[in-house]
């Protein structure tokens, strides 16, 4: 990461939890009354092919007794509560995020950060792909989001979405991600973050 991309991200971190902190503290005091704990949710995620780093989010599954392991399909949409849904919709699910952007776990800008499992199955692509710092947005989650969650939402089992993750989503979305890096400036964020409030704000 650039000097000039760290010190704009922690400028705009620090503005928005300026901003989004109180409605953060909200929506935790929702959660708990509509979901009871645990509030937050946390996954272990690469943000080098070789570092990893503890993702936070809010929780919006029901709790799962065992141990929670790759991405979300139609296998695990029947756990997803209301609020939780809503939370999925607004993004707001993610603003527990602005810690590991604080911490330069992540940018506000970059290709999402991808669990340890595909990393490794997928050295040569990953090794490209994180010589930018994840993000909580970026080009490939504008693009390709809602194409990957129709792949996905018809997914039986665990099996079946990492298989279809595995063959039709990571090389689609590297192949973006790389689109970006070959782009990336401060304006070019600035540009992406506008268009993600734009679709998650509504009109």
């Amino acid at each position: 990461m650039t000097p000039q991309k760290r010190a704009f991200d922690l400028i705009l971190v620090l503005l928005m939890i300026l901003w989004l902190g109180p409605i953060l503290l909200l929506v935790l005091a929702v959660m708990l009354v509509l979901d009871g704990r645990p509030l937050f949710y946390t996954s272990e995620r690469m943000k080098t092919p070789d570092k990893a780093f503890t993702l936070w989010k809010l929780r919006t599954m029901t709790v799962n007794r065992g141990p929670e392991t790759g991405v979300s399909g139609g296998d695990k949409s029947a756990r997803i509560s209301r609020f939780g849904r809503f939370l999925r919709k607004t993004r707001a699910d993610e603003l527990p995020q602005l810690w590991n952007i604080l911490r330069g776990d992540i940018s506000f800008v970059g290709p999402r950060p991808p669990l340890r499992d595909y990393v490794e199955r997928f050295p040569e692509l990953y090794a490209e792909v994180l010589k930018s710092r994840p993000g909580v947005t970026g080009l490939a989650t504008l693009r390709f989001h809602r194409h990957e969650e129709s792949l996905l939402a018809p997914c039986g089992d665990a099996a079946q979405t990492d298989a279809v993750y595995a063959r039709r989503c990571v090389p689609r979305k590297a192949e973006i991600d790389l689109i970006y890096q070959r782009n990336q400036s401060v304006c070019y964020d600035l540009k992406l973050i506008g268009q993600t409030f734009g679709k998650v704000i509504p009109k």
